[in-house]
């Protein structure tokens, strides 16, 4: 069986405070009760630029100002995870107040020290640790 990588998108949003914006991940979902950054996969046609201020408006109701592409990370297959996925890590200035979608219970503002206080996924933990070691 031939597969392929599936890219997807994250957004790393910061709020003064040197803060970044987790979503708690809902009950009708996969993974649900624990946090990940905004985002999601690229869909066929869709420029991985235009995903992540796609993802960050349905997930947030914010509207992305800028971003600015930061780094790749492989999630590779495991024993529980059979896809192999391609994440690309923007980080993004918005604009607007939080709306969630039905994606996501509840948000949070989280700085480095607090992390260890969250379930996050996606391997989104390893990529925050990476961004604020820049």
């Amino acid at each position: 069986m031939y597969q392929l990588p599936i890219p997807v998108v994250r957004a790393i949003i910061c709020n003064q405070k040197n803060e970044i914006l987790l979503l708690k991940r809902s009950h009708s979902t996969h993974d649900s009760g624990s946090w990940c950054l905004p985002g999601g996969k690229v869909e066929f046609g869709d420029t991985i630029e235009d995903t992540v201020e796609k993802e960050i408006e349905e997930e947030t109701a914010l509207k992305c100002i800028s971003k600015r592409f930061l780094f790749y990370l492989d999630n590779l297959p495991t024993e529980s995870l059979q896809e192999h996925y391609i994440t690309f890590y923007f980080e993004c200035h918005v604009t607007g107040e939080i709306v969630l979608n039905e994606e996501s219970s509840e948000y949070v503002w989280a700085g480095f020290e607090a992390m260890d206080q969250y379930d996050i996924v996606f391997l989104n933990d390893l990529a925050l640790r990476k961004y604020w070691a820049v």
